[in-house]
């Protein structure tokens, strides 16, 4: 059943609200400002509230969505009705980039985290830009390769590290993102024990761990500073 109860087109976006959302994807930021005019053309936006559905289970994937604020998390259910988080996508992310190639159904949840714009580009579309501009499909291919990458590794530590070892990397991946050893977690406790497949009550004392061992400093709930990198990356 579709989760979507508001037609994408309801709101459409102003052009140029529409220019800025599909220029600050990687798969299109490199195109001349024209080309990227084109592009936004061919996109819709929508605002999404709080706990809204962008997509579930059995919904047509046959869309690239871009967020262009906001922030949506991308998550499936297990057949005992616990969330497996796969990611949380922020302003400038966007996801649907497999859809490009050949049409399913989605087996996930996209939800709105917080109030959020979403702007949507078909896959007709999408595939006549593709003609008309070829770069854009070697950018396409290094996200693929990218985003084929990281998954590989979160399936690989969740099968053989230990929860510390998860966690210390994922800390450790953050900083080098925000290159800096000072940095605000991009999910809350409860999504990211979900993203590394524990619980949030171990993903708290965990870093609590840490920190009384002198490697982070916690500040609230997700401000985070590595102290001492060499000895988080040891943790077992």
């Amino acid at each position: 059943m579709s989760m979507n109860s508001v037609p994408e087109s309801s709101e459409t976006g102003g052009g140029h609200v529409r220019v800025l959302c599909v220029s600050r994807v990687p798969i299109f930021n490199h195109l001349p400002p024209k080309a990227l005019e084109s592009v936004a053309k061919k996109a819709f936006m929508r605002t999404y509230e709080r706990g809204e559905f962008i997509h579930g289970p059995g919904d047509k994937s046959d869309k690239l969505f871009i967020v262009h604020r906001g922030s949506v998390k991308v998550y499936r259910l297990s057949d005992s009705g616990k969330e497996q988080l796969v990611r949380i996508l922020k302003a400038g992310d966007f996801a649907g980039e497999l859809d490009l190639f050949s049409s399913s159904d989605y087996d996930s949840y996209a939800e709105a985290m917080q109030t959020s714009q979403v702007c949507t580009i078909h896959q007709a579309d999408v595939r006549e830009l593709l003609l008309e501009y070829p770069d854009i499909g070697l950018h396409v291919l290094a996200e693929l390769s990218r985003r084929l990458g990281a998954s590989e590794k979160q399936t690989a530590a969740i099968a053989t590290a230990s929860i510390n070892a998860r966690l210390a990397l994922y800390l450790a991946d953050q900083a080098e993102q925000a290159n800096s050893s000072d940095f605000s977690l991009p999910m809350s406790r409860r999504n990211l024990a979900s993203f590394l497949g524990t619980t949030p009550e171990t993903v708290s004392r965990r870093l609590g761990e840490f920190e009384a061992a002198g490697w982070i400093r916690q500040t609230g709930q997700r401000q985070i500073a590595i102290i001492d990198l060499d000895a988080l990356l040891l943790a077992e």
